[in-house]
């Protein structure tokens, strides 16, 4: 699972649109503005930046509420 770390070193910005796609495959972390997380393996990516995940865990609140399996994650710019 690719994570940010916070470390001394200077922080280099990154463009999401390549960097999502080099994911596909890989188990990934959506963290939700509103606090909800899907822990699965990114099938794909748009350029709206929606997700779909496979074999994918909704968290709440550091536990697990489940698999739910296959699930859609669409984007709302707000």
């Amino acid at each position: 699972m690719v994570r940010a770390e916070a470390t001394n070193e200077k922080i280099q910005p990154v463009n999401p649109k390549p960097f999502l796609q080099e994911q596909i495959g890989r188990q990934v972390l959506v963290r939700l503005k509103w606090g909800l997380e899907y822990k699965g393996y990114l099938v794909s990516t748009d350029n709206y930046m929606n997700f779909q995940l496979a074999n994918t865990e909704e968290i709440q609140d550091g536990k697990s509420n489940g698999t739910l399996g296959e699930v859609f994650i669409r984007c709302v710019d707000d």
